[in-house]
Protein backbone atom coordinates (compact mmCIF):
# COMPACT_ATOMS: atom_id res chain seq x y z
CA UNK A 1 0.00 0.00 0.00
CA UNK A 2 1.21 3.60 -0.65
CA UNK A 3 1.64 6.26 1.63
CA UNK A 4 0.51 8.33 -1.37
CA UNK A 5 -2.42 8.44 -4.16
CA UNK A 6 -1.56 6.87 -7.55
CA UNK A 7 -3.27 5.71 -10.79
CA UNK A 8 -0.98 3.44 -12.74
CA UNK A 9 -2.60 2.52 -15.75
CA UNK A 10 -1.18 -0.82 -16.54
CA UNK A 11 -3.16 -1.92 -19.86
CA UNK A 12 -5.18 -0.30 -22.44
CA UNK A 13 -7.63 -2.20 -25.25
CA UNK A 14 -9.14 0.38 -27.44
CA UNK A 15 -10.38 2.98 -24.88
CA UNK A 16 -10.75 0.82 -22.20
CA UNK A 17 -8.48 0.93 -19.79
CA UNK A 18 -7.05 -1.06 -16.70
CA UNK A 19 -5.23 0.34 -13.96
CA UNK A 20 -5.16 0.54 -10.19
CA UNK A 21 -5.00 2.98 -7.60
CA UNK A 22 -3.38 2.82 -4.41
CA UNK A 23 -3.25 4.90 -1.19
CA UNK A 24 -2.66 4.25 2.58
CA UNK A 25 -6.25 1.96 3.30
CA UNK A 26 -5.71 -0.17 -0.06
CA UNK A 27 -5.55 -0.60 -3.14
CA UNK A 28 -8.38 -0.22 -5.95
CA UNK A 29 -8.09 -2.42 -8.78
CA UNK A 30 -9.73 -0.28 -12.05
CA UNK A 31 -12.49 -0.64 -13.78
CA UNK A 32 -13.92 -0.75 -10.65
CA UNK A 33 -17.74 -1.11 -9.17
CA UNK A 34 -18.36 0.78 -5.63
CA UNK A 35 -21.15 -0.76 -3.81
CA UNK A 36 -23.01 2.39 -2.44
CA UNK A 37 -23.29 2.60 1.46
CA UNK A 38 -25.41 5.37 1.12
CA UNK A 39 -25.91 5.89 5.64
CA UNK A 40 -22.78 3.71 6.62
CA UNK A 41 -24.28 0.39 5.06
CA UNK A 42 -24.41 -1.57 2.51
CA UNK A 43 -27.73 -2.24 3.05
CA UNK A 44 -28.51 -6.21 3.45
CA UNK A 45 -24.84 -6.90 3.78
CA UNK A 46 -22.88 -7.62 6.29
CA UNK A 47 -18.88 -5.26 4.97
CA UNK A 48 -17.13 -8.49 5.63
CA UNK A 49 -19.29 -9.92 2.77
CA UNK A 50 -19.07 -6.96 0.66
CA UNK A 51 -14.90 -7.72 0.81
CA UNK A 52 -15.14 -11.20 -0.07
CA UNK A 53 -17.20 -10.52 -3.02
CA UNK A 54 -14.57 -8.23 -4.01
CA UNK A 55 -15.17 -4.89 -3.57
CA UNK A 56 -11.54 -2.53 -3.14
CA UNK A 57 -14.03 0.30 -1.99
CA UNK A 58 -17.51 1.53 -0.92
CA UNK A 59 -19.26 4.37 -1.33
CA UNK A 60 -20.79 6.85 1.43
CA UNK A 61 -23.36 9.57 1.58
CA UNK A 62 -22.55 13.35 2.38
CA UNK A 63 -25.58 14.59 2.39
CA UNK A 64 -27.23 11.45 4.66
CA UNK A 65 -24.53 11.18 7.00
CA UNK A 66 -24.48 14.83 7.74
CA UNK A 67 -28.26 14.80 8.72
CA UNK A 68 -28.01 11.22 10.60
CA UNK A 69 -25.72 10.61 13.00
CA UNK A 70 -23.85 13.91 12.23
CA UNK A 71 -20.36 14.09 10.75
CA UNK A 72 -18.73 15.68 13.63
CA UNK A 73 -20.61 12.51 15.30
CA UNK A 74 -18.77 10.29 12.70
CA UNK A 75 -15.50 11.32 13.76
CA UNK A 76 -16.17 11.53 17.39
CA UNK A 77 -16.57 7.74 16.81
CA UNK A 78 -12.83 7.32 15.09
CA UNK A 79 -14.13 8.19 11.26
CA UNK A 80 -16.23 6.38 8.49
CA UNK A 81 -13.90 3.57 8.64
CA UNK A 82 -13.94 2.42 12.19
CA UNK A 83 -17.80 3.50 12.53
CA UNK A 84 -19.35 0.86 9.79
CA UNK A 85 -16.42 -1.68 10.39
CA UNK A 86 -15.14 -0.98 6.92
CA UNK A 87 -11.06 -0.65 7.24
CA UNK A 88 -10.60 -0.23 2.79
CA UNK A 89 -10.92 2.42 1.13
CA UNK A 90 -14.14 4.56 1.03
CA UNK A 91 -15.40 7.53 -1.83
CA UNK A 92 -17.77 10.15 -0.19
CA UNK A 93 -19.68 12.45 -2.75
CA UNK A 94 -20.41 16.26 -2.43
CA UNK A 95 -23.77 15.63 -0.95
CA UNK A 96 -25.25 18.25 -3.64
CA UNK A 97 -27.18 15.75 -6.14
CA UNK A 98 -29.51 14.58 -2.50
CA UNK A 99 -29.59 17.99 -2.05
CA UNK A 100 -31.38 18.37 -5.26
CA UNK A 101 -33.39 15.73 -5.44
CA UNK A 102 -34.45 15.08 -1.93
CA UNK A 103 -34.69 18.26 0.54
CA UNK A 104 -36.96 20.57 0.83
CA UNK A 105 -37.27 24.29 0.51
CA UNK A 106 -33.80 24.33 -0.96
CA UNK A 107 -32.40 27.94 -1.80
CA UNK A 108 -29.10 28.40 -3.83
CA UNK A 109 -27.04 30.89 -4.19
CA UNK A 110 -23.02 31.35 -5.26
CA UNK A 111 -22.19 31.00 -1.76
CA UNK A 112 -24.12 27.64 -1.31
CA UNK A 113 -27.57 25.83 -0.72
CA UNK A 114 -29.16 26.22 2.20
CA UNK A 115 -32.33 23.56 2.45
CA UNK A 116 -34.33 21.46 5.04
CA UNK A 117 -33.82 18.14 6.09
CA UNK A 118 -35.90 15.77 4.50
CA UNK A 119 -35.90 13.97 7.92
CA UNK A 120 -36.92 16.54 10.13
CA UNK A 121 -37.11 19.81 8.53
CA UNK A 122 -33.96 21.41 10.10
CA UNK A 123 -32.21 23.92 8.21
CA UNK A 124 -28.16 23.48 7.02
CA UNK A 125 -26.42 25.36 4.28
CA UNK A 126 -23.71 23.30 2.45
CA UNK A 127 -21.19 25.38 0.41
CA UNK A 128 -17.86 23.64 -1.10
CA UNK A 129 -16.30 24.31 1.82
CA UNK A 130 -18.73 22.59 4.46
CA UNK A 131 -18.98 19.47 1.84
CA UNK A 132 -15.51 19.41 2.24
CA UNK A 133 -15.15 19.44 5.78
CA UNK A 134 -17.73 17.23 6.54
CA UNK A 135 -16.04 14.48 4.22
CA UNK A 136 -13.09 15.53 5.77
CA UNK A 137 -14.75 14.48 9.56
CA UNK A 138 -15.87 11.06 7.84
CA UNK A 139 -12.41 10.74 6.79
CA UNK A 140 -13.26 9.34 3.48
CA UNK A 141 -9.84 8.33 1.45
CA UNK A 142 -11.75 9.84 -2.06
CA UNK A 143 -13.69 12.77 -2.17
CA UNK A 144 -15.71 14.63 -4.47
CA UNK A 145 -16.00 18.44 -5.25
CA UNK A 146 -19.57 20.12 -4.41
CA UNK A 147 -21.55 20.90 -8.00
CA UNK A 148 -24.74 21.56 -9.40
CA UNK A 149 -27.09 18.41 -11.18
CA UNK A 150 -29.75 19.46 -13.40
CA UNK A 151 -32.42 16.78 -14.76
CA UNK A 152 -32.49 16.08 -18.41
CA UNK A 153 -34.25 17.65 -20.23
CA UNK A 154 -32.93 21.28 -19.87
CA UNK A 155 -32.35 24.29 -21.52
CA UNK A 156 -28.87 25.14 -22.71
CA UNK A 157 -28.97 28.44 -20.44
CA UNK A 158 -29.85 26.59 -17.57
CA UNK A 159 -27.03 23.68 -18.18
CA UNK A 160 -24.45 26.09 -19.06
CA UNK A 161 -25.28 28.77 -15.67
CA UNK A 162 -24.91 25.00 -13.64
CA UNK A 163 -21.75 24.17 -14.99
CA UNK A 164 -19.91 27.47 -14.81
CA UNK A 165 -21.05 27.36 -11.32
CA UNK A 166 -20.42 24.26 -10.39
CA UNK A 167 -16.52 25.14 -11.80
CA UNK A 168 -16.24 27.98 -9.42
CA UNK A 169 -17.22 25.54 -6.67
CA UNK A 170 -14.60 22.79 -7.55
CA UNK A 171 -12.04 25.55 -7.54
CA UNK A 172 -12.90 26.35 -3.72
CA UNK A 173 -13.44 22.70 -3.29
CA UNK A 174 -9.45 21.91 -4.43
CA UNK A 175 -8.72 24.92 -1.91
CA UNK A 176 -10.13 23.47 1.02
CA UNK A 177 -9.18 20.29 0.13
CA UNK A 178 -5.39 21.53 0.36
CA UNK A 179 -2.66 19.35 0.40
CA UNK A 180 -3.53 15.90 1.09
CA UNK A 181 -1.14 12.80 -0.04
CA UNK A 182 -2.66 10.07 1.02
CA UNK A 183 -6.08 11.27 -0.21
CA UNK A 184 -7.84 12.64 -3.31
CA UNK A 185 -10.38 15.44 -4.37
CA UNK A 186 -11.64 14.82 -7.71
CA UNK A 187 -13.29 17.21 -9.80
CA UNK A 188 -17.26 16.95 -11.32
CA UNK A 189 -17.63 17.74 -15.01
CA UNK A 190 -21.11 18.80 -15.93
CA UNK A 191 -22.78 19.80 -19.03
CA UNK A 192 -25.74 17.79 -19.58
CA UNK A 193 -26.31 16.40 -22.85
CA UNK A 194 -24.55 19.51 -24.65
CA UNK A 195 -21.40 18.51 -25.81
CA UNK A 196 -19.78 21.87 -25.98
CA UNK A 197 -20.62 22.40 -22.74
CA UNK A 198 -19.16 19.18 -21.45
CA UNK A 199 -15.90 19.98 -23.41
CA UNK A 200 -15.43 23.40 -21.85
CA UNK A 201 -16.37 22.07 -18.10
CA UNK A 202 -13.46 18.93 -18.82
CA UNK A 203 -10.78 21.55 -19.93
CA UNK A 204 -11.61 23.48 -17.31
CA UNK A 205 -11.07 21.09 -14.86
CA UNK A 206 -8.17 19.23 -16.23
CA UNK A 207 -5.84 22.84 -16.00
CA UNK A 208 -7.36 22.49 -12.06
CA UNK A 209 -4.97 19.65 -12.05
CA UNK A 210 -7.48 17.54 -9.62
CA UNK A 211 -6.14 14.24 -8.44
CA UNK A 212 -9.21 12.18 -10.86
CA UNK A 213 -12.63 13.41 -12.78
CA UNK A 214 -15.80 12.24 -12.36
CA UNK A 215 -18.33 12.56 -14.85
CA UNK A 216 -21.60 13.98 -13.18
CA UNK A 217 -25.11 14.78 -14.86
CA UNK A 218 -25.57 11.78 -16.71
CA UNK A 219 -28.42 8.69 -16.65
CA UNK A 220 -30.34 11.47 -14.72
CA UNK A 221 -33.32 11.19 -17.71
CA UNK A 222 -31.39 11.02 -20.98
CA UNK A 223 -31.46 7.84 -23.03
CA UNK A 224 -28.47 5.42 -23.13
CA UNK A 225 -27.14 6.44 -26.62
CA UNK A 226 -27.18 10.03 -25.28
CA UNK A 227 -24.79 9.20 -22.20
CA UNK A 228 -22.36 6.93 -24.33
CA UNK A 229 -22.17 10.00 -26.98
CA UNK A 230 -21.43 12.28 -24.14
CA UNK A 231 -18.73 9.82 -22.63
CA UNK A 232 -17.12 8.94 -25.80
CA UNK A 233 -16.38 13.25 -26.47
CA UNK A 234 -15.76 13.48 -22.53
CA UNK A 235 -13.31 10.93 -21.60
CA UNK A 236 -10.58 11.75 -24.14
CA UNK A 237 -10.39 15.42 -22.97
CA UNK A 238 -9.67 13.92 -19.62
CA UNK A 239 -5.93 13.04 -18.74
CA UNK A 240 -4.79 9.89 -19.60
CA UNK A 241 -2.58 9.28 -16.50
CA UNK A 242 -5.87 9.76 -14.01
CA UNK A 243 -8.86 7.73 -12.84
CA UNK A 244 -12.77 8.43 -14.38
CA UNK A 245 -15.57 7.98 -12.53
CA UNK A 246 -19.17 7.98 -13.90
CA UNK A 247 -21.10 8.80 -11.29
CA UNK A 248 -24.26 7.14 -10.19
CA UNK A 249 -24.37 4.48 -13.23
CA UNK A 250 -25.29 1.78 -14.43
CA UNK A 251 -26.86 -1.44 -15.16
CA UNK A 252 -24.74 -3.91 -15.78
CA UNK A 253 -25.04 -2.88 -19.68
CA UNK A 254 -24.34 0.74 -19.22
CA UNK A 255 -20.92 -0.97 -17.26
CA UNK A 256 -19.90 -2.50 -20.58
CA UNK A 257 -20.18 -0.08 -22.76
CA UNK A 258 -18.78 2.95 -20.43
CA UNK A 259 -15.45 1.05 -19.78
CA UNK A 260 -15.23 0.34 -23.49
CA UNK A 261 -15.38 4.73 -23.43
CA UNK A 262 -12.77 5.24 -21.22
CA UNK A 263 -14.10 5.35 -17.48
CA UNK A 264 -12.37 3.29 -14.68
CA UNK A 265 -14.68 3.88 -11.92
CA UNK A 266 -18.76 3.24 -11.09
CA UNK A 267 -21.00 3.47 -8.58
CA UNK A 268 -24.71 2.82 -7.94
CA UNK A 269 -27.62 1.89 -5.67
CA UNK A 270 -29.20 -0.72 -8.85
CA UNK A 271 -28.21 -4.24 -7.80
CA UNK A 272 -28.96 -3.22 -3.77
CA UNK A 273 -32.31 -1.77 -4.85
CA UNK A 274 -33.15 -4.18 -7.10
CA UNK A 275 -32.04 -7.45 -4.76
CA UNK A 276 -34.31 -5.30 -2.40
CA UNK A 277 -37.50 -5.61 -4.66
CA UNK A 278 -37.51 -8.98 -5.55
CA UNK A 279 -35.03 -8.54 -9.13
CA UNK A 280 -31.91 -10.44 -9.46
CA UNK A 281 -29.08 -9.99 -11.86
CA UNK A 282 -27.49 -12.76 -13.57
CA UNK A 283 -25.31 -14.11 -16.72
CA UNK A 284 -28.68 -15.50 -17.94
CA UNK A 285 -29.80 -11.59 -17.61
CA UNK A 286 -32.53 -10.36 -14.95
CA UNK A 287 -34.58 -12.56 -13.21
CA UNK A 288 -37.54 -11.23 -11.38
CA UNK A 289 -38.31 -13.53 -8.77
CA UNK A 290 -41.64 -12.62 -7.82
CA UNK A 291 -42.86 -14.23 -11.21
CA UNK A 292 -45.32 -17.15 -10.18
CA UNK A 293 -43.26 -18.91 -12.61
CA UNK A 294 -40.63 -19.44 -10.37
CA UNK A 295 -42.97 -21.13 -7.29
CA UNK A 296 -42.05 -24.53 -8.10
CA UNK A 297 -38.81 -24.34 -9.46
CA UNK A 298 -36.00 -26.46 -7.66
CA UNK A 299 -32.80 -24.90 -9.33
CA UNK A 300 -30.84 -22.06 -8.19
CA UNK A 301 -30.27 -18.95 -9.56
CA UNK A 302 -26.59 -20.18 -10.93
CA UNK A 303 -25.15 -23.61 -9.94
CA UNK A 304 -22.22 -22.14 -11.74
CA UNK A 305 -21.69 -19.16 -8.71
CA UNK A 306 -19.25 -18.97 -6.44
CA UNK A 307 -21.71 -16.83 -4.39
CA UNK A 308 -23.68 -18.85 -1.95
CA UNK A 309 -26.72 -16.94 -2.55
CA UNK A 310 -26.80 -18.14 -6.35
CA UNK A 311 -26.11 -21.27 -6.12
CA UNK A 312 -27.30 -22.89 -2.82
CA UNK A 313 -30.97 -21.47 -2.88
CA UNK A 314 -33.81 -22.71 -4.99
CA UNK A 315 -35.58 -19.99 -7.17
CA UNK A 316 -38.59 -21.40 -5.40
CA UNK A 317 -37.40 -20.62 -1.91
CA UNK A 318 -36.51 -17.15 -3.16
CA UNK A 319 -40.01 -16.68 -4.71
CA UNK A 320 -41.28 -17.79 -1.24
CA UNK A 321 -39.63 -15.60 0.82
CA UNK A 322 -40.82 -12.56 -1.29
CA UNK A 323 -44.21 -13.52 -1.22
CA UNK A 324 -43.76 -14.31 2.42
CA UNK A 325 -42.27 -10.82 2.85
CA UNK A 326 -39.17 -12.29 4.91
CA UNK A 327 -35.95 -9.89 5.03
CA UNK A 328 -33.60 -12.82 3.62
CA UNK A 329 -35.35 -12.84 0.50
CA UNK A 330 -33.56 -9.19 0.66
CA UNK A 331 -30.73 -10.02 1.80
CA UNK A 332 -29.65 -13.08 -0.31
CA UNK A 333 -30.95 -11.37 -3.81
CA UNK A 334 -28.72 -8.60 -2.71
CA UNK A 335 -25.60 -10.56 -2.32
CA UNK A 336 -26.21 -12.40 -5.47
CA UNK A 337 -26.62 -9.34 -7.15
CA UNK A 338 -23.17 -7.68 -5.80
CA UNK A 339 -22.01 -10.79 -6.44
CA UNK A 340 -22.65 -10.38 -10.33
CA UNK A 341 -21.68 -6.97 -10.38
CA UNK A 342 -17.78 -7.73 -9.01
CA UNK A 343 -18.05 -10.67 -11.07
CA UNK A 344 -18.66 -8.65 -14.11
CA UNK A 345 -15.71 -6.46 -13.40
CA UNK A 346 -13.04 -8.92 -12.81
CA UNK A 347 -14.04 -10.35 -15.89
CA UNK A 348 -13.69 -6.67 -17.69
CA UNK A 349 -10.38 -6.57 -15.87
CA UNK A 350 -9.41 -9.72 -17.03
CA UNK A 351 -10.10 -9.02 -20.59
CA UNK A 352 -8.64 -5.84 -20.85
CA UNK A 353 -5.15 -7.81 -19.71
CA UNK A 354 -5.63 -10.33 -22.14
CA UNK A 355 -6.24 -7.50 -25.11
CA UNK A 356 -10.01 -9.43 -25.50
CA UNK A 357 -12.35 -6.84 -24.02
CA UNK A 358 -14.64 -6.42 -27.38
CA UNK A 359 -14.76 -9.92 -27.39
CA UNK A 360 -15.63 -9.77 -24.07
CA UNK A 361 -18.24 -7.86 -24.41
CA UNK A 362 -20.05 -8.95 -26.92
CA UNK A 363 -20.10 -12.97 -25.66
CA UNK A 364 -21.32 -11.03 -22.35
CA UNK A 365 -24.56 -8.96 -23.79
CA UNK A 366 -25.39 -12.19 -26.57
CA UNK A 367 -25.37 -14.27 -22.73
CA UNK A 368 -28.14 -11.50 -21.85
CA UNK A 369 -30.16 -11.84 -24.91
CA UNK A 370 -30.02 -15.34 -25.44
CA UNK A 371 -30.76 -15.93 -21.76
CA UNK A 372 -32.15 -18.98 -19.66
CA UNK A 373 -35.51 -19.29 -21.62
CA UNK A 374 -37.12 -21.30 -18.86
CA UNK A 375 -36.10 -18.24 -15.90
CA UNK A 376 -36.74 -15.22 -17.75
Amino acid sequence: MSERFTFTLLKSDGMARRGEITMPRGTIRTPAFMPVGTAGTVKAMYPGQVRELGADIILGNTYHLMLRPGAERVAKLGGLHTFANWPHPILTDSGGFQVMSLSQLRKMDERGVTFQSHIDGRRYELTPERSVEIQGLLDSDIQMQLDECVALPASESEIERAMQLSLRWAERSKAAFGDQPGKAIFGIVQGGDNERLRAQSATALREMDFKGYSIGGLAVGEPQDVMLRILAMTTPILPTEKPRYLMGVGTPDDILESVARGVDMFDCVMPTRAGRHGLAFTRFGKVNIKNARHAEDHRPLDEASDCPASRDYSRAYLHHLFKANETLGAMLLTWNNLAYYQSLMAGIRAAIDEARFEAFRISTKEGWARGDIAAL
